[in-house]
């Protein structure tokens, strides 16, 4: 089946090296009396008073799938929706995750591997696991430029209020997509992410996306970041193996009843992760939280399996003939999860 090639997702078209760095403790790093790191302690803080961010850092929370999950179709403008729903039948071999191409502003949003923060006085430095790339926050009282040449990663300043480092970037070149789902933004995006370290180990992180060439609203979403103390880096290269299978044009969506929908709907669990997956039903679109990444339309493939923007979604019944579990088949393996209600 055609839309089985959608299967293949960001994570899978990128390939980091499984070799490690020596473990060595990262120095500054509170520890309770046997050497853990005590990620509950306070923030460090900087020679000037400043909370300090540094340190390796990854995703709690990824939009991956969905950077736009309140907003409603009204809102996205129709050259978007266009340009959004042409990549969806394309297997979105034409997004930058699918050819090896910087991600843009996904790396605020999504990316799963690592970000190393180092700051310094009047700089801040981002240093992204994903494709080795990088970004620099001046912190020296600069503003943005007024017309600037449109890059991948953008242009960033930042300053402080109180304890929160307020970022702002644009110039944004229009070759990259808010998510692996293909949403797309103009050069007139402006991000603006508000980091707030909270203690040792966790950063509040809210990311606002403003294009109003794009959408008709801002949107704010919670991201959050967890420390990987005594963490490091590790190269990650991208290998464009893929997009050669993405081709032709997904199949028309199969025609699933209403009540048959319905008997989806519910919230599914797993002790494994932790995290519940939601499924409700909007008119007559199956919609699927995965675990927080907001609600992400459910594309039917048969009656009981779903594409989830590639990735194949399964509806599982016992003996009795009643629904009990929600299967989510990714790349990386499967995740499957028990209905509690």
């Amino acid at each position: 089946m055609r839309s089985l090639a959608s299967l293949i997702v960001l994570s899978a078209s990128l390939s980091p090296l499984t070799a490690q760095w020596p473990a060595r403790p990262t120095p500054g790093v509170p520890r309770t009396p046997d050497g853990k790191p005590n990620l509950s302690a306070p923030a460090p803080r900087s020679a000037d008073g400043k909370p300090d961010l540094s340190g390796v850092w990854r995703i709690h929370k990824s939009y991956l799938l969905n950077a736009v999950p309140d907003l409603k179709p009204e809102e996205i403008q129709p050259w978007a929706m266009a340009l959004y729903k042409r990549s969806a039948d394309s297997f979105r071999n034409d997004t930058d995750g699918i050819n090896c191409l910087p991600p843009g502003p996904k790396t605020s949003l999504s990316v799963g591997p690592p970000v190393k923060i180092v700051q310094t006085p009047n700089l801040v430095i981002l240093l992204y696991e994903y494709q080795t790339l990088f970004r620099q926050v001046f912190t020296d009282g600069r503003g943005l430029p007024e017309n600037p040449n449109p890059t991948w990663m953008g242009y960033s300043v930042g300053r402080w209020e109180g304890d929160t480092l307020v970022v702002t970037t644009s110039g944004y070149n229009q070759r990259t997509s808010l998510d692996l789902a293909g949403h797309p933004h103009s050069e007139s995006l402006r991000m603006t992410e508000r980091f707030h370290r909270r203690d040792a180990g966790h950063m509040d992180l809210q990311v606002t996306m403003e294009d109003p060439k794009a959408y008709n609203r801002t949107w704010t979403l919670p991201v959050d970041l967890d420390l990987m103390p005594d963490g490091e880096l590790i190269e990650y290269i991208c290998e464009d193996r893929d997009k050669p299978h993405l081709v032709g044009k997904r199949d028309d969506e199969f025609r699933v009843p209403k009540d048959v929908l319905s008997q989806y709907v519910g919230t599914y669990g797993s002790s494994e992760s932790g995290a519940n997956v939601l499924v409700t039903l909007e008119g007559d679109r199956l919609m699927i939280d995965p675990g927080g990444m907001g609600r992400i339309p459910l594309i039917a493939m048969s009656e009981n399996s779903f594409s989830m923007e590639g990735n194949v979604v399964e509806f599982i019944k016992d003996s009795k003939g009643e629904v009990s579990r929600v299967v989510q088949h990714w790349t990386e393996g499967d995740r499957s999860a028990s209905r509690r209600k």
